[in-house]
C-alpha cells in the first residue's frame, strides 16, 4: 500500500534548460525567435507548394509533409517551455506529459520514415529517370507518406503505455526541458530494462537501419551525378543531393547520438543539448536546407509574392 501511494503522481515538475531566474527572460526571447522562424519557414514552403501548380511533384509533396511535421514536432515541446520561462510554473500534468512524450516521438519517428522516402523518391529520379513517372504514379506518391504518418504514429505507443504503468516514486522532477524518455525512466521505481532494451532494438532496426539505407542511396546518387556528361544537370542535381544529404546528417548524427550512446557516455546535460538541436534547431533550418535555396522554390516564392502585391495595389 505504501508503494502504491508513493508511486500515484498527479503532476511533473520540468526543470527546463536552466532554474536561474535572470535566465529565464533571454530563453523566452530565444526560443520565442526560433520557435517563429520555424513557423514561419515552413509555412511558407507548405502555402507555395499548394498555390503554385509547377511544385506539384512528388519532391515538393514530400517536402510540404516534411514541413508538417517540424511544426508539429516544435509545436509539442516548445509552448510549454516558453510557458515555463514566462510564468515560472515548471508543473505538467502526468496525462499531458504523457501526451507530449506520445507526440513529440511520433513526430521524430515519422521523420524517420518520411526522409527514407525521400530519399528513395531522389534515388529514383536520378539513377533512373525513364521510370521516375511509372515508380512514383500519384497512388504510391500518396501512399508512401501516409504510411509514414500511420507507422511513426503507431511506433511510440509501446513505449506509451509501459511508461503509463510504470510506478513512480521519489522526485517527481524532470531534469529536462520535456517529457523525455530517458528523463521520465531516471524516475521510475520499476525495472526499466524492457523499455530499454526495446528502444535500443528499435534504434537499430528503425533508426540505423533507414538511416543506412538512406545514405546509401545518396551514396550511389552521389556517385551518378558524378559521371553526368551535363555540368548543368551535374550543378544542379549535386546543389540538391548535397543539401539532403547535410540535412540527413544532421537528423540522424544528433538522433542516434541521444539515444543510442553507450550508459557510460549518458549525461542528461547532453542530452538537453542534443535535443535542442534536434527538436528546435534542425525543424527551423530544414526549409532552408531542403527548400528555399532551390531555384524553383525562389521562383516560386517571387511568383506568389508578386501575387500579393499585386492584389494589394488593386486594393489600395
Amino acid at each position: 500500500m505504501g508503494k502504491m501511494n508513493q508511486s500515484f503522481l498527479n503532476e511533473f515538475l520540468i526543470l527546463g534548460l536552466s532554474q536561474k531566474p535572470d535566465l529565464q527572460v533571454p530563453l523566452f526571447v530565444v526560443f520565442s525567435f526560433l520557435y517563429l522562424i520555424t513557423l514561419l519557414g515552413n509555412l511558407v514552403i507548405i502555402t507555395i507548394v499548394c498555390v503554385d501548380r509547377h511544385l506539384h511533384t512528388p519532391m515538393y509533396y514530400f517536402l510540404m509533409n516534411l514541413s508538417f511535421l517540424d511544426i508539429g514536432l516544435t509545436s509539442s515541446v516548445i509552448p510549454k517551455m516558453l510557458q515555463i520561462c514566462a510564468t515560472g510554473n515548471r508543473s505538467i500534468n502526468f496525462s499531458v506529459c504523457l501526451l507530449q512524450f506520445y507526440l513529440c516521438f511520433s513526430f521524430i519517428s515519422t521523420e524517420y520514415f518520411l526522409v527514407s522516402v525521400m530519399a528513395f523518391d531522389r534515388y529514383i529520379a536520378i539513377c533512373n529517370p525513364l521510370r521516375y513517372t511509372v515508380v512514383m504514379n500519384k497512388r504510391v506518391v500518396a501512399l508512401l507518406p501516409a504510411a509514414s504518418w500511420i507507422v511513426g504514429f503507431l511506433d511510440p505507443i509501446l513505449h506509451t503505455v509501459l511508461i503509463s504503468k510504470s510506478f513512480f516514486c521519489g522526485s517527481n522532477n524532470i531534469n529536462h526541458f520535456f517529457c523525455d524518455l530517458s528523463a521520465l525512466l531516471k524516475l521510475s521505481c520499476t525495472d526499466t530494462s524492457f523499455i530499454n532494451s526495446i528502444t535500443f532494438g528499435a534504434g537499430v532496426v528503425m533508426g540505423l537501419g533507414l538511416f543506412i539505407s538512406t545514405f546509401t542511396s545518396y551514396v550511389v546518387i552521389i556517385s551518378k551525378v558524378i559521371r553526368m556528361p551535363s555540368s548543368t544537370g551535374r550543378q544542379k542535381a549535386f546543389s540538391t543531393c548535397s543539401s539532403h544529404l547535410t540535412a540527413i546528417v544532421l537528423f540522424y548524427g544528433t538522433e542516434l547520438g541521444l539515444y543510442m550512446k553507450p550508459a557510460s557516455w549518458e549525461s542528461l546535460e547532453k542530452d538537453k543539448v542534443f535535443s535542442v538541436l534536434f527538436i528546435i534547431v534542425i525543424p527551423m533550418l530544414n526549409p532552408f536546407i531542403y527548400s528555399l535555396r532551390n531555384n524553383d522554390v525562389k521562383r516560386a516564392l517571387s511568383k506568389t509574392r508578386v501575387k500579393i502585391w499585386g492584389k494589394h495595389t488593386v486594393l489600395c
